[in-house]
């Protein structure tokens, strides 16, 4: 039995120098991966203020665009945007008039 629990000690003794060892090798990589990861978040950071100030990104659009085409030209964008919006619905209302509503699956 003695021998028996020697075997057991010393493989426990093993498995944890093998655990530190995966510790310090993931503290490693953890290391190396920090920079990107931290790039990463801020981005997603960004993404998610923009998606909850709609108005912020709506009002850069329009100061881009009628900083590069004049306000005539950005009114003549978005009437064209207009039309090809209602166009897409009427095509829409009628695929799902048709029985091609996506939702009815």
């Amino acid at each position: 039995m003695n021998s028996q629990l020697s075997a057991v000690m010393q493989r426990r003794g093993e498995l944890l120098a093998r655990i530190a060892l995966q510790r310090g090798q993931l503290a490693e990589i953890g290391a190396r991966l920090q920079p990107p990861l931290a790039l990463a978040d801020r981005g997603v950071a960004a993404a998610r203020f923009l998606r909850f100030n709609p108005a912020l990104v709506a009002g850069v659009i329009a100061v881009l665009v009628i900083r590069r085409h004049g306000v005539i030209g950005a009114v003549n964008i978005i009437w064209r945007v207009w039309k090809r919006y209602r166009y897409f619905t009427a095509i829409a209302a009628k695929l799902s008039s048709w029985g091609f509503d996506s939702k009815s699956e």
